[in-house]
């Protein structure tokens, strides 16, 4: 995003923002799943955090009755990043979100966000983290993978986790971050790139910890920072996580659930140098042909599509050596 000045921090409503994390709890009397919902993990994507803000008030007002279960939802889970109004306050929350090994010091604010916010998620089986994303897009759901035994995320609730994101009524899914992380982090090795062996840890992030502790959870991209419906595609997704699971009434007049279409991330093209360039203005889940331009190096070299496909987070203010963006394909895969 571009930089922001003093004057833009102090006119948001956010500028004094303790480092507090605040979190509302709410436990029914009734036994039911546990839920967690996140919001603000990165500064600068507010329409979660507008969307939780707003379930707090018609639960604490009685317009809403949570009937079985427990719910807590954080409308900020980076203070200081929300301050800034940047994704980051030191680094990215939603990377290395691993707790503080015991009998060491938390490296950073990051850290010690994290030392808080893993032991709330041991206590819940279901997670909703509710992000923004930069460039225009429709909002999409982020799954993880398939149920397996592997070594890099083995996993056991496929089934629950995809009809929890078939729920949130997104035009699309995607699936495969956390492979298509490891994967560019060999295409770098590749490269020359020096990369540490447990490099692969910053690309776990809150999901992945949920997953790791036995659980699910859904990303919910919500729209384009700025896009004013955002909120409210927020907002809907808890109410619909809430209706799947029985934990407040149903929607009488709900609509058919739709059938997204699903695609899979197969790789990442990093910014080389600050002189790489699109080729053109690309938007989130613009679709390529094979061979078609996306890119042009600084050398003056072209980035092609791999194959028919999709672009997905193109960032044209990447710094060299971090994710220019990612490609994704058709995924056979069904959510129910």
């Amino acid at each position: 995003m571009p930089a922001t000045s003093d004057a833009d921090v102090f006119a948001s409503p956010w500028s004094h923002l303790p480092d507090v994390l605040r979190t509302h709890g709410y436990a029914a009397l009734q036994p039911g799943p546990r839920v967690m919902v996140l919001g603000g993990v990165h500064g600068n994507e507010t329409c979660g955090s507008r969307a939780i803000e707003r379930v707090v008030a018609q639960l604490d007002a009685g317009e809403l009755t949570l009937l079985r279960g427990q719910l807590t939802l954080v409308p900020v889970a980076n203070p200081l990043a929300r301050r800034r109004m940047a994704r980051e306050g030191e680094r990215n929350l939603n990377r290395l979100f691993v707790p503080t090994p015991q009998g060491k010091e938390p490296a950073d604010y990051e850290a010690r966000l994290t030392d808080l916010l893993c032991p709330l998620l041991d206590r819940h089986e279901v997670l909703l983290d509710l992000h923004s994303f930069q460039s225009v897009g429709e909002a999409f759901a982020m799954i993880g993978p398939r149920d397996n035994t592997g070594t890099l995320e083995p996993f056991a609730r496929a089934g629950e986790e995809g009809l929890l994101a078939l729920h949130l009524r997104t035009p699309r899914v995607v699936e495969g971050w956390l492979d298509v992380y490891a994967a560019g982090l060999a295409q770098r090795q590749r490269a020359g790139v020096a990369v540490d062996e447990s490099a692969v840890d910053f690309g776990r992030g809150t999901n992945e910890y949920m997953r790791s502790r036995g659980g699910y959870g859904v990303t919910l991209e919500c729209g384009q920072h700025e896009d004013p419906a955002a909120p409210e595609v927020g907002y809907r997704a808890i109410l619909s996580t809430l209706r799947l699971l029985r934990m407040i009434a149903p929607d009488p007049n709900e609509a058919p659930l739709p059938q997204p279409q699903l695609l899979r991330l197969v790789s990442v093209a990093d910014r080389l140098h600050a002189d790489d360039q699109f080729v053109r203005d690309w938007a989130t889940f613009d679709a390529v042909a094979q061979g078609e331009p996306i890119g042009q190096r600084a050398d003056g070299t072209l980035v092609r599509a791999e194959a028919d496909g999709f672009i997905v987070f193109p960032n044209d203010e990447a710094l060299p050596g971090t994710e220019w963006f990612y490609f994704a394909r058709e995924s056979e895969r069904r959510l129910a």
